[in-house]
């Protein structure tokens, strides 16, 4: 081969080297916007593996992301990995984080939401039902969305139910003096400081620890999270309270929000309504299931005087009514849907 006719060839396998290197180049340039151009959609909550909270967070993500394909990503992070509920809501409002699933926290936020800390106030999911159509959203979201949040569902954490190392509670009396965990929310607070016991909020991460050292004697949650955090391990007795429904609400930062395209916050909403219904059936099942699991792990399980705890509620409720403007109206709506 002549001396110019193997430079020429190598020129032109140079040439055909460097434009593969290009076609491919561009081909992984091209794929990594596509993956850049997914929104990762980030939604924390402070339930453990196994609760309510996880498993309702994880298949609204399932629905939404076959939804959405790739145009955006619900990515769950459970655990208080983004922070405790009321850590959460705060970046909601500073559009630092999507959405979150917190529940009793929103009565710290917006003071109607206290309508769900009355004791009792909610007999059955259909009763529930009746107050989120006639109660919730036409009295109760408008006030949310005014502290720069919105509610896309009205999902469940569940009734709660009273834990301690101390005795067995069967009425208001028993709970004197135990110093009782609670959630961030001052009406629950004020509710067992009425029943008598010395009730401390702190949040939900630190409650295991709490417990196991003595710096808690009980504390209050619905059997998913008493089950999934454990807490039986850490409990002599369960008292069969069920004194507050817990709703949970999928919420985000309405600033961020409506920065998302219109078509994925359809996806998003339409979803998280239809959710509601898995969640429901979820959290019916959990509460028999979880009940025989609980007593079979050793814990002692009581019956408890509601008529009792009833009866002591009426200063809670009389308060509620009085401090909160608007408050004494909706309860009195939700009370009539019961009847």
């Amino acid at each position: 081969m002549k001396s110019g006719s193997f430079k020429t060839g190598a020129f032109v396998l140079g040439l055909k080297h460097w434009g593969l290197k290009s076609v491919v180049a561009g081909a992984l340039g091209a794929f990594a916007l596509g993956v850049q151009a997914q929104t990762e959609i980030k939604l924390g909550h402070v339930g453990e593996p196994g609760s309510l909270f996880q498993i309702s967070a994880d298949e609204f993500a399932k629905r939404a992301n076959a939804k959405l394909g790739n145009k955006a990503k619900v990515v769950v992070y459970g655990s208080s990995q983004l922070g405790g509920d009321k850590e959460m809501i705060q970046k909601l409002k500073l559009g630092t984080m999507d959405m979150a699933l917190p529940s009793t926290v929103m009565s710290s936020e917006v003071d109607l939401v206290g309508m769900f800390e009355m004791p009792y106030i909610v007999k059955d999911r259909g009763h529930m039902a009746r107050i989120e159509k006639d109660v919730f959203w036409p009295g109760i979201a408008p006030a949310i969305e005014k502290k720069g949040l919105k509610v896309l569902a009205v999902w469940e954490n569940g009734y709660r139910h009273i834990t301690n190392n101390k005795r067995p509670i069967k009425s208001p009396d028993d709970l004197k003096g135990i110093k009782l965990r609670v959630p961030e929310g001052k009406w629950r607070v004020k509710m067992f400081q009425t029943y008598g016991a010395n009730p401390s909020p702190m949040k939900f991460s630190e409650l295991f620890t709490a417990l196991q050292t003595g710096v808690m004697d009980g504390q209050e949650n619905p059997f998913t999270q008493i089950y999934s955090a454990k807490l039986h391990e850490v409990q002599k007795f369960l008292s069969l309270s069920g004194h507050v429904y817990t709703p949970a609400y999928l919420t985000v930062g309405s600033r961020k929000y409506e920065s998302l395209p219109a078509d994925v916050r359809k996806v998003l909403e339409d979803t998280a309504k239809e959710t509601q219904a898995f969640v429901y059936q979820s959290a019916e099942k959990a509460e028999t299931e979880l009940l025989g699991k609980l007593k079979a792990a050793g814990i002692q399980v009581n019956e408890v005087d509601k008529n009792a705890f009833i009866a002591a509620s009426g200063a809670i409720y009389e308060e509620f009514g009085t401090d909160v403007k608007g408050a004494k109206a909706l309860i009195d709506k939700a009370v009539a849907l019961g009847k």
